[in-house]
């Protein structure tokens, strides 16, 4: 017991030392008479003191190698933590509670030993214990270490070697004293204030493992199938409510004439499947818990999780080969669909985010594509619907036939993918919407931020900007405006140039983009503006700046490189640095450059706030 005490770490702290050398010689007796009698057949020995231990004895040598090996490991370095080494954990036996065991205190040479072992290493503080209680030869020492599992028992002798023990001393008579006897042990109490911490913090995790348990053990079952949803992993009022077919909320057909901003809560429940309570408790299982086979999908900035309460249908029917099922919780619009066949494990949810839709930009919403073509949904309020060519500005719109409900036709919708040759549109009455891969369309303008619309000059110049449309897919677009902000006369009398600023701002608020255009004249009818500058999350151009400053450098039919600027009407002064300088009153800007130069662009409005330029 006095080996396992003093080769243990002194880090453990004395009780635990103690507990711990005690359940080490345990864990070290012989389990049963045969492994006894295998490590020592003729005798079996007995308690001996210090003076009777026999190093020929092999059942005290068969123990003390075990609790050597044991005590070894407890000083090793943490490492995996299974299997725990001896002195990790607390030892299951023998246990003490509510009381402290130590070895009765020594004197100051006991006190300035002990701490001398510890700043050993184990197997060096392991080789000074057996050299002076156990062996009589390093030889042995060395022997009894290697046994042990010590790789250098040799550098472990050399280590222990030089520990001082005090003047006047025996190594054999200090390690013998008192103040090393786990055997004749001391008891106080222990720290009474922390031992009720301690049982109020074990009851706290013993009830919060019993309610955990309670939960868990919560039957799953439901009101009916829910085709593709996830088993139910909890219940409360809400979510039963926003489960529940019967509390759907409904606007009434005319809801939309007396709303103060006609919007999406004001879209009457359309379509031949609004009653149908199976197929809406399948939407709404699927909308809160979606399994691993549905197909989720979601605008930027979206969140995909439940309804926080019973959600407004706005739609329920078939539409091509599947059924849909359009839900409307005041954030966002959700589109349900399963196959038509039946097969309602094959599910798709999609998530728009329409937060502050108005009647503008709440006017249609995609019931479902099929080979490149799109159905739509309008609004009640939408009167025509046709489609036209956004690059074909003087081309008359071709007529949309819609059902009673509000359903279009299929019509083809913008190639993903390709030389821009058109671009299709709708038109929603006086309104223009496009579709950019998403549920809602976003709504297209033209003309000064705050005063846009989409008549035919706004049309026109959407004709040499529609092919930045298809870089906006899936972005979350409300709505994108392009306006003609400036008109320059090109050095040289080469014409006029056009500038142009699209704006595409998004539903989230964020992630907005300003891209400046130039167009030349003598172009193509529909030719592309070359994009000379862009900003991301940058209010110009909008709203809430509703001014603008870009720059290119253009060539001339003799020859001539030229630095032009350009700002919108209220841009009273343009200023160019960098690799051109030159200042102008006006919001336009010609200066002589160099092939290759690159000018740095400031201006100022009438009232002296400062513009900085789109790069």
């Amino acid at each position: 017991m006095r080996l396992g005490y003093l080769v243990l770490p002194s880090g453990l702290g004395r009780n635990r030392r103690v507990l711990t050398a005690h359940a080490l010689v345990q864990r070290s007796l012989p389990r049963n008479r045969v492994s006894l009698v295998e490590c020592a057949p003729d005798t079996v020995p007995g308690p001996r003191g210090p003076e009777e231990r026999r190093n020929d004895d092999p059942g005290y040598a068969y123990v003390r190698l075990r609790v050597l090996r044991g005590a070894l490991a407890a000083g090793r370095p943490r490492g995996r933590l299974w299997p725990p080494r001896p002195g990790l954990l607390p030892p299951p036996l023998p246990q003490v509670w509510g009381l402290r065991l130590f070895p009765r205190s020594g004197g100051a040479d006991e006190l300035a030993l002990d701490q001398a072992l510890g700043r050993l290493s184990p197997p060096a503080r392991a080789a000074f214990v057996l050299r002076a209680l156990e062996l009589s030869s390093d030889r042995e020492v060395r022997a009894l270490l290697a046994a042990a599992g010590v790789a250098e028992p040799a550098a472990a002798l050399a280590e222990a070697a030089a520990v001082q023990v005090p003047a006047g001393s025996r190594d054999g008579a200090l390690l013998e004293s008192a103040e090393f006897d786990p055997c004749s042990l001391q008891a106080r109490p222990t720290d009474l204030m922390r031992r009720r911490q301690h049982l109020r913090a074990a009851a706290a995790a013993l009830a919060a493992t019993a309610v955990c348990g309670a939960l868990l053990a919560v039957p799953g079952g439901g009101w009916g199938p829910d085709g593709a949803a996830a088993p139910a992993y909890a219940r409360n009022a809400a979510a039963e409510q926003a489960l529940d077919p019967a509390q759907l909320t409904r606007a009434p057909a005319d809801a939309w004439r007396r709303a103060d901003r006609p919007g999406f809560a004001s879209w009457p429940a359309r379509g031949d499947r609004t009653d149908d309570e199976a197929l809406l408790r399948r939407a709404l299982s699927v909308w809160a818990r979606p399994g691993s086979t549905v197909q989720v999908t979601a605008t930027p900035g979206t969140p995909a999780g439940p309804a926080p309460g019973p959600p407004q249908l706005l739609y329920a029917g078939a539409v091509d080969s599947a059924v849909v099922v359009l839900l409307y919780d005041g954030l966002r619009v959700v589109r349900y669909a399963e196959p038509r066949n039946g097969d309602d494990t094959a599910a798709a949810l999609d998530f728009a985010r329409t937060d502050a839709a108005d009647a503008d930009t709440a006017t249609a919403v995609v019931l479902g594509r099929t080979d490149g073509n799109v159905r739509y949904l309008t609004a009640p309020w939408v009167t025509s619907s046709a489609v036209r060519d956004l690059l074909d500005p003087a081309g008359a719109a071709q007529p949309l036939h819609r059902a009673a409900d509000g359903v279009t036709d299929p019509t083809a919708g913008p190639a993903a993918a390709g030389d821009c040759r058109s671009w299709p549109v709708l038109q929603l009455g006086g309104r223009l919407a496009t579709d950019l891969g998403e549920l809602v369309p976003a709504r297209l303008t033209g003309g000064a931020p705050g005063d846009a619309d989409a008549g035919a000059p706004e049309r026109a110049a959407w004709a040499h900007t529609a092919c930045l449309l298809p870089s906006l897919r899936s972005q979350g677009v409300r709505t994108v405006n392009t306006w003609q902000f400036a008109r320059q006369p090109l050095p040289g009398g080469a014409g006029v140039a056009e500038w142009l600023c699209t704006r595409a701002e998004t539903w989230r608020g964020a992630g907005s983009r300003a891209v400046a255009g130039f167009l030349t004249p003598g172009g193509r009818p529909g030719a592309q503006a070359a994009v000379v500058a862009r900003a991301e999350d940058s209010p110009a151009c909008g709203t809430r700046q509703p001014h603008v400053l870009a720059g290119a450098l253009w060539k001339s039919p003799g020859g001539n490189w030229y630095a032009l600027a350009a700002g919108s009407p209220d841009v009273a002064s343009i200023t160019a640095t960098g690799g051109v300088h030159g200042t102008g009153t006006g919001p336009v800007l010609a200066l002589p450059a160099g092939q290759g130069a690159v000018a740095r662009l400031a201006g100022r409005t009438r009232d002296g706030k400062r513009v900085a330029a789109l790069r």
